[in-house]
């Protein structure tokens, strides 16, 4: 890696914990921070995340050597178009996005000659949302998938791949489209669920949420991540996402199925493979 000029275009929890990050790895170039809201970007530079900062994202990537897209996903298509004509040759553009598939296809069009489109999505995050948060450690120990396509540069995706090593990362390799169908199960769903969860317990009383205990709390933690976020995840992996639940849809409705007919020993048997399969997610 030889970046002098990082640009992060998003400066929330995760481009805010990108900045801290790569500061804490010893990078001495410049963080350049791109955002909407000024007072934000203010923020940011006082709390030492960022050195400078932009409104205008084609003003931010001029020079960088690698740019990070840390908005929602569903951003990304209009800041390519807004930034390509200011781009630098050798630049990398890489992202933390959680949807891949189309995106990646579109972002990698949007290149000019000389310019490389990596996908990356670290798995790490908090309940909270916001710079306020950011946290250099947030990706020690945690798995970065890298999504490469025939078209990504070879010396490109070993830079992004030894970028998120540096920071502590687990990195595996996939393709887009293999991406979005694992993360459609395993986050983009469980986020969904959480958010129904919650609405679907207040609907039956309006102070319920005040009698749950410990077991509701981690159920529904994610509830409280940032609905713009989760609710553009859900539009940008559409499909994916729409399989999962129909498939958690038909297994609640088995469920549902076997209380209705009193079957205690099927739904038992049910809960014990659930159990078993759960107890993967400790040994991993």
């Amino acid at each position: 890696m030889d970046f002098n000029k990082v640009t992060i275009i998003g400066i929330g929890l995760m481009g805010g914990s990108f900045a801290l990050a790569l500061k804490e790895s010893g990078f001495k170039g410049m963080v350049a921070g791109v955002g909407r809201k000024k007072d934000n970007l203010i923020k940011a530079k006082s709390l030492g995340i960022i050195d400078e900062y932009f409104i205008d994202p084609a003003a931010g990537v001029k020079d960088a050597d690698l740019i990070l897209l840390a908005p929602p996903p569903g951003q990304f298509e209009a800041i390519a178009e807004d930034i390509k004509g200011r781009l630098k040759s050798g630049a990398i553009v890489t992202d933390v996005g959680s949807v891949k598939g189309e995106i990646v296809k579109r972002l990698e069009a949007l290149m000019p000659e000389g310019v490389s489109f990596v996908g990356g999505h670290p798995i790490a995050g908090k309940e909270s949302s916001g710079v306020d948060g950011a946290d250099a450690g947030l990706f020690r120990d945690a798995r970065c998938i890298i999504t490469p396509t025939r078209n990504t540069d070879g010396s490109a995706l070993e830079n992004v791949v030894e970028l998120w090593e540096t920071f502590g990362c687990k990195v595996s390799l996939m393709t887009p489209e293999e991406h979005d169908m694992i993360f459609a199960a395993v986050s983009h769903m469980p986020h969904v669920l959480a958010y129904v969860l919650v609405n679907s317990v207040m609907d039956i009383k309006e102070d319920i949420l005040r009698y749950g205990g410990s077991g509701l709390k981690d159920m529904t933690r994610i509830a409280l991540s940032s609905s713009e976020l989760w609710s553009d995840i859900c539009s940008c992996n559409r499909e994916a996402v729409l399989k999962a639940l129909k498939g958690f849809s038909s297994s609640l409705t088995h469920t549902i199925e076997l209380i209705e007919r009193s079957e205690w020993a099927s739904l038992e048997k049910e809960f014990k493979k659930a159990k078993k399969r759960r107890q993967l997610l400790e040994s991993d």
